[in-house]
């Protein structure tokens, strides 16, 4: 199947389709309130998250290492931020599971291996 269609098509389906869901049980003021925490709260953490990122890497650089693990972590923490940012539940899923330092090592392990 494209990557295109499951991008452009099938996510935002999956997002209506849970905002339908989760607004029919606890209420659309709750679903409207829920969708702008999860954003503030992600893009308050991405923050916090890139600063970390940012001074490790400036470690690693003072260490003549090169900080390449800090390079990746900081495109999936602007990725994260993206995705939270976005209204929806499976896309905040995703921005939080990114920003989760333990399943980030976890994320970038399985997608270097595969390679």
């Amino acid at each position: 199947m494209n990557p295109f269609f499951i991008i452009f098509i099938g996510i935002p389906a999956l997002e209506i389709f849970l905002l339908i869901k989760i607004g029919g049980q606890i209420g659309a003021l709750n679903t409207v309130a829920l969708i702008f925490l999860t954003a503030i709260i992600g893009v308050y953490t991405a923050k916090l998250q890139g600063i970390q990122t940012l001074r490790s890497g400036i470690v690693n650089l003072y260490q003549n290492k090169m900080p390449l693990y800090e390079i990746m972590s900081g495109a999936s923490i602007a990725i994260a931020a993206l995705l939270l940012i976005m209204p929806g539940f499976f896309t905040d899923f995703i921005g939080f599971l990114l920003l989760i330092p333990f399943t980030r090592k976890i994320l970038f392990s399985v997608s270097l291996k595969n390679k």
